[in-house]
């Protein structure tokens, strides 16, 4: 008898950016109807990621919004919800793989408990021509999905050595407290260091302290290696190797996590691939802190306005009125797509690395509105949470950090597909001349603005001319109500 197999799409509750497609096999001959779950593509740019952790079980029952597995994607470590009613069946994949293909089969499950015993020894292999066919055409490479075998025939074999692994410690980045999640991405450690002393190798805070505490003294004592030869150190030395450090050298090596190894690739790739210039002007601010102060003394605690949460909207803006800045450069589409509405992507910088999350529709929203969403969302990016939505796209970009005094001018990486990226200095009182002052000048709180631009997109006068049109409203902040 020959199987049919059915390929679908599944749908989970953020359907767009999970686009992951399930092979739906029924397969009359060898097993009772089942379903093959892939790894799902947790953000649009995701064609890869790693399997954290399973947290369910073989056997356990699933139900629609329950998260089943912790997949690591190129900005976050996210939760997996499964969508449908069923059990797991069997576990393809196991905990702590790395780089797995989006769509590539990592478990099996079911609708009937009953069924769940006949998947004990499965292999995709065994589901009939038609299934080994279908699981060509996912991204999988021959040789990977030979290495899975392997712990399948073991599970077959020795049973009581399966239940042993399901105690001990998993391999890779494993469970963790929300606490101990916590202060480890505060103190920027990587959870896969840490050996978890909890039940299954869960990692609790008093893990997270030991390791601090052991790391801390490892770095104090200087190495005892003898410092090797100018010579040896020469022949010895590669492209992309660091030399042999001298005997006095104390340091630490941070391993390069996913997250920070994919933000190199995007500087890189803006760097080295856009032709960008700088336009960069002298505002004054003096008007936008008295609105600032007269519109927080009548909050009543609804808000508490910020000096940013001004900035984004004079920002908002500025780019409807030149449009030219708040657009995409897109070769592989043949177009320059400039955007009606004004997403600003605000940079914020997490304990592992800077997440840009997105004010949405801002042209469409008051300062208060702005306030709460910039707070909420900047929160939520410092602990890890933002779905992929809410950190990955945006159509103009501010970097402030007019919070560090000591910064009075720098420039920001543009980040593609965006034309424009805006760094905001620290304010600064400046004298000015002023013939009615008593003795011929004042003092002005000034802020020196910085924009970054793509000049495929945007050319250097439609630059200025939106730099111009940003100092307007920001020295005439009440233009931003028109």
């Amino acid at each position: 008898m020959s199987a049919f197999v059915r390929v679908v799409p599944r749908i989970s509750r953020s359907s767009v950016l999970t686009r992951s497609l399930r092979l739906q096999l029924r397969c009359y001959a060898s097993y009772p109807e089942h379903t093959i779950i892939g790894m799902p593509a947790l953000s649009p740019t995701m064609t890869q990621g790693n399997l954290a952790a399973w947290t369910k079980k073989e056997g356990d029952q699933l139900s629609p919004g329950e998260v089943i597995a912790e997949i690591e994607t190129d900005k976050a470590q996210m939760d997996f919800e499964f969508q449908e009613d069923g059990y797991l069946a069997k576990i393809l994949v196991p905990e702590g793989t790395k780089d797995i293909p989006v769509n590539k089969p990592i478990a099996v499950y079911v609708e009937d408990k009953a069924d769940v015993p006949a998947f004990k020894d499965f292999k995709l292999e065994d589901s009939g021509s038609d299934a080994k066919t279908s699981t060509k055409t996912q991204p999988a490479e021959p040789q990977a999905e030979k290495k899975q075998e392997a712990p399948a025939e073991e599970t077959k074999t020795s049973a009581p050595e399966a239940k042993k692994s399901d105690v001990a410690a998993p391999q890779g980045r494993i469970f963790a407290s929300p606490l101990a999640k916590t202060i480890a991405l505060e103190k920027g450690i990587s959870l896969k260091d840490v050996h978890g002393t909890g039940p299954r190798g869960r990692i609790t805070k008093a893990d997270i302290e030991s390791y601090l505490e052991k790391s801390s003294k490892q770095s104090s004592q200087t190495t005892g290696a003898a410092a090797a030869t100018p010579a040896a150190a020469t022949s010895s030395t590669t492209a992309g190797s660091a030399p042999s450090p001298s005997s006095t050298a104390s340091y630490e090596d941070v391993p390069i996590s996913t997250m920070r190894s994919i933000i190199g690739e995007r500087l890189l790739q803006s760097t080295q691939g856009i032709p960008s210039y700088i336009v960069s002007s002298k505002i004054s601010v003096s008007k936008l802190l008295k609105l600032r102060q007269s519109l927080n003394a009548t909050a009543n605690d609804k808000y508490k306005l910020s000096i940013n949460d001004l900035l984004v909207k004079a920002i908002t803006v500025a780019a409807k009125r030149v449009p030219d800045a708040n657009a995409y450069w897109l070769p592989n589409e043949n177009v320059i797509r400039k955007f009606k509405n004004v997403d600003v992507s605000v940079a914020v910088a997490t304990p592992t690395g800077l997440l840009t999350p997105i004010v949405k529709n801002c042209e469409a929203k008051g300062l208060s509105q702005i306030s709460n969403e910039i707070k909420e969302l900047v929160k939520r990016a410092r602990i890890n949470k933002l779905a992929p939505e809410e950190f990955q796209g945006g159509t103009i970009c501010i970097s402030n950090m007019g919070m560090n005094n000591a910064v009075n001018m720098f420039t920001s990486i543009i980040n593609p597909p965006q034309s424009t990226i805006l760094a905001i200095a620290t304010v600064e009182r400046v004298a000015v001349e002023d013939a009615a002052a008593e003795n011929g000048f004042s003092f002005d709180n000034q802020v020196t603005i910085t924009g970054t631009f793509d000049h495929r997109t945007i050319d250097g006068a439609k630059g200025a001319e939106f730099m111009k049109e940003l100092k307007t409203v920001i020295e005439n902040p009440l233009e931003m109500l028109l």
